[in-house]
């Protein structure tokens, strides 16, 4: 649990440090470099296009993280007034301790502390659990991640193509690229700000993949009107059409959403809420 606990600490900094670090690279560096092509026009310059690009994604992507720390599970605890007995209650609510007890989807979160209904997973990067009040925000956060990491994976190779006057268009110039740069950074040949900028390159194709992956995972149970937690549990679901479940999750003015970092617009658990 220890180990846990400090994972939920160290995975938010890191996220925000890359976050930071991105931010910085795209700004003092990527983009400035692009003004310097002398065969476009000021006003629609690959610089200006790129960096309108780029904000959109870095807005979208930090708000819709910071929508889902604020938009975190209601504790369903707290109805039950659980005192030094929380855990054993908590227990008999997620149905570890009595199976087909607990109510459907519910679970004891220690790390959280409190007891959720519709719950998917816990997020270390945001530390805090994704249940049906913050799902569509998380989807966002994944989805828009993945494209900032592949604007600034795209930004980052232009820029490395310039510098090192090499070209990207054999797949295996980017595969060679890592171990032909340590070697050369070892000799005195690469520069350290050259370097770092290689090393982040492959770090936003690894970050990338990992969010495009898992936003692609968390659509597909979706579609099936799914957690993980009742996948991991083998729970049953009643079946609905695919359609009635993206509503549940995104509502229907899901283009808002898509469009802006906003709370669950007209989704469901809000009309059921104000009920």
């Amino acid at each position: 649990m220890l180990v846990l606990r400090l994972l939920n600490v160290v995975a938010p900094a890191y996220f925000l440090c890359i976050s930071l670090v991105t931010f910085v690279l795209q700004i003092f560096l990527f983009i400035p470099s692009m003004f310097r092509d002398p065969f476009t026009t000021p006003l629609f310059s690959p610089a200006l296009l790129h960096g309108a690009l780029f904000l959109f994604l870095s807005a979208n992507a930090l708000g819709n993280y910071v929508l889902v720390i604020q938009s975190s599970p209601e504790d369903l605890g707290k109805g039950l007034n659980l005192g030094e007995g929380a855990e054993v209650v908590a227990d008999w609510l997620d149905g570890s301790r009595s199976p087909g007890s607990g109510l459907p989807s519910t679970h004891f979160c220690r790390l959280c502390a409190r007891v959720t209904q519709r719950h998917d997973h816990h997020c270390f990067f945001t530390g805090n659990c994704i249940g049906s009040r913050n799902m569509r925000n998380f989807i966002m956060f994944c989805l828009y991640t993945s494209l900032a990491c592949l604007d600034s994976l795209v930004a980052g190779m232009a820029y490395i193509s310039a510098a090192l006057s090499m070209s990207f268009a054999n797949p295996l110039a980017f595969l060679t690229l890592l171990p032909h740069s340590i070697s050369q950074f070892f000799s005195g040949a690469l520069l350290s700000s050259e370097m770092f900028v290689i090393l982040m390159l492959y770090l936003w194709l690894g970050i990338g993949l990992a969010c495009a992956g898992f936003c692609c995972h968390q659509m597909l149970l979706i579609l099936r009107g799914q957690t993980r937690y009742q996948v991991r549990k083998g729970m049953v679901v009643r079946a609905r059409p695919w359609r009635e479940n993206l509503q549940e999750v995104f509502g229907k003015r899901w283009l808002l959403g898509l469009l802006i970092p906003v709370l669950n617009v007209g989704s469901d658990y809000r009309r059921q809420k104000e009920k």
